[in-house]
């Protein structure tokens, strides 16, 4: 492909994250592969992390993919964990195939990757079986998130959550607390900690220091989504300084 690698994101209109953190791992890739990549993203109707609100946003996605479709993009990224997750069990698969098909329909194939699906796929690549979490949600959704977890054949042993239910405040977060709030968690023979299971909960400077800390892979759902649209567009999923799911190893 002689032209730049097309992300395309369907992000919640209140998401800054994802639009941070991608081009931030994908732009660490350029400095040590030759893949150049450019970003898109198209936007739902979401400002407060309910139930409620999730199911009407995530209505709005099909309208997002064929957008981005619009655009030739390479890879479609669906950047909202809890929203797929609070569908209720195995939705990721769904929601993948459906938005899918809009970009068959127009014109413009193109793989999609939820972030619920990535976190998901991401532990198995990782044979992780057990896991603890840190989620920004309020406990009920945050509930709803370890039992989509769970249902995917991985045990959470412990998890904590931050109980941020305005999603501009989630993004407000400071990745460095993330250092202080893993010691909460019960992390003793897990396979694998999710230090941030939602994508607008900023945690990517963090990975790795954990990671060097506690000896176990840690993941976020940035660093699993970026690891399957990598994986989707055929390239190799080496990030520097994202952790080992992108240490080139998986």
């Amino acid at each position: 492909m002689s032209r730049p690698i097309r992300i395309g994101q369907i992000v919640p209109s209140s998401n800054v994250t994802m639009e941070t953190e991608i081009p931030a791992m994908l732009r660490a890739r350029e400095q040590i592969l030759p893949e150049r990549f450019t970003f898109h993203s198209s936007r739902m109707r979401m400002k407060r992390v309910t139930k409620e609100e999730l199911a009407a946003m995530d209505a709005d996605s099909d309208r997002c993919a064929l957008e981005l479709s619009d655009a030739a993009v390479d890879v479609l990224g669906y950047a909202c964990l809890v929203a797929i997750m609070s569908m209720g069990p195995g939705y990721h698969r769904q929601s993948e195939a459906r938005l899918h098909g809009r970009t068959v329909e127009n014109g413009r194939p193109a793989p999609v990757v939820t972030s619920a699906g990535a976190l998901v796929d991401g532990l198995a690549v990782l044979g992780a079986k057990r896991v603890a979490v840190v989620a920004p949600y309020m406990k009920p959704l945050t509930q709803l998130v370890v039992s989509y977890i769970e249902d995917e054949g991985v045990a959470v042993q412990d998890w904590l959550a931050l109980e941020i239910p305005d999603n501009l405040e989630v993004a407000a977060q400071d990745p460095a607390n993330l250092l202080t709030h893993y010691h909460k968690l019960d992390i003793k023979g897990i396979d694998a900690l999710v230090l941030s299971a939602c994508v607008q909960m900023p945690s990517l400077p963090s990975i790795q220091t954990v990671e060097d800390e506690i000896g176990i892979p840690v993941v976020s759902a940035a660093v699993c989504t970026t690891y399957q649209m990598l994986k989707k567009l055929g390239l190799e999923a080496r990030v520097p300084g994202a952790g080992a799911l992108l240490s080139g190893s998986y």
